[in-house]
């Protein structure tokens, strides 16, 4: 699977985009026009080991809700991020089995060389 969970509202979002060149082969999801399904978020997770490290400790909600606060298991991240699309790190890019959480420009640069030094 060639796929980017992304928000098209989010100008990093877009950048990154550009910056990555991506093929017309990928499927582009934007999480707030088509929320994440359990079945997607599950295919994330099996490649990432971790709901946590797909979950945003940025957003708005996160600290609205006090959630710092608390001790979240798997579980909790979970349920979160399919209640609302912002507890999704964005942008996820998965190409084929290597997925790539976030903006960070290692993860970014990552991405990018899997995406064109392998298609």
């Amino acid at each position: 699977m060639k796929k980017i969970y992304y928000l098209s509202s989010c100008d990093t979002c877009k950048r990154i985009m550009n910056e990555i060149e991506l093929p017309q082969s990928f499927i582009k999801q934007d999480i707030k026009k088509q929320g994440i399904t359990e079945s997607e978020l599950e295919e994330l997770y099996n490649l990432s080991g971790s709901y946590e490290k797909l979950f945003s400790k940025r957003a708005q909600l996160y600290k609205k809700r006090n959630l710092k606060e608390q001790q979240l298991l798997e579980e909790d991240f979970k349920n979160l991020i399919l209640e609302h699309y912002t507890f999704l790190k964005r942008p996820v890019i998965v190409n084929n089995d290597q997925i790539f959480i976030g903006n960070s420009k290692k993860t970014v640069e990552a991405a990018k060389n899997s995406i064109h030094n392998h298609t």
